[in-house]
């Protein structure tokens, strides 16, 4: 109807701006950065635990049992990786002021900058294994040799004990 009332002349301004808006957003909406460089665990300040875990991805969802890699860094970054040989089915990643998360091999992936999402356990695990304090509804419990990480609203939970 607007199109109707205006003048030739301003239906074409008009069009060309909401073509440049349209354009504006559509190539600064979706910005996020490159993906995080591979994480060195040789480099000094790498502490490095490796196990097995057990990981129910929700309530309708069958358990995964696979292989645990965590590693964390003196300046505050994270690695954590569940395998199922050959593949990585959950690979979590953080450093200064960056994170990124995938799973299926790559096939789905976030990232983004900041704080990572409360949402992905894989990033609360580092945290609860030094008993920090967790973001609600995170719960983690630990036994003689093995500890499990769950969010009671979604039925997720990753249960593991780490090689000595």
């Amino acid at each position: 109807m607007l199109a109707r009332r205006l003048k030739p002349c301003a239906r074409n301004a008009a069009l060309q701006l909401c073509a440049l808006l349209l354009f504006a957003l559509c190539v600064t909406g979706c910005r996020t950065g490159p993906p995080l460089a591979p994480a060195d665990f040789a480099a000094p300040g790498w502490s490095v635990q490796q196990g097995q875990a057990v990981w129910k991805p929700n309530a309708r969802r069958p358990e995964l049992t696979g292989e645990l890699l965590v590693a964390t860094n003196a300046s505050g970054g994270l690695f954590v990786q569940f395998t199922k040989d050959p593949f990585p089915l959950a690979t979590a990643q953080t450093t200064a002021g960056s994170w990124q998360i995938s799973f299926a091999a790559g096939r789905h992936s976030w990232q983004g900058y900041g704080r990572p999402p409360n949402l992905f356990m894989w990033f609360q695990l580092p945290p609860a294994l030094r008993d920090e304090a967790l973001p609600q509804p995170w719960k983690f419990s630990r036994a003689a040799d093995s500890w499990r990480l769950e969010d009671p609203h979604s039925g997720q939970w990753l249960e593991g004990r780490f090689f000595q």
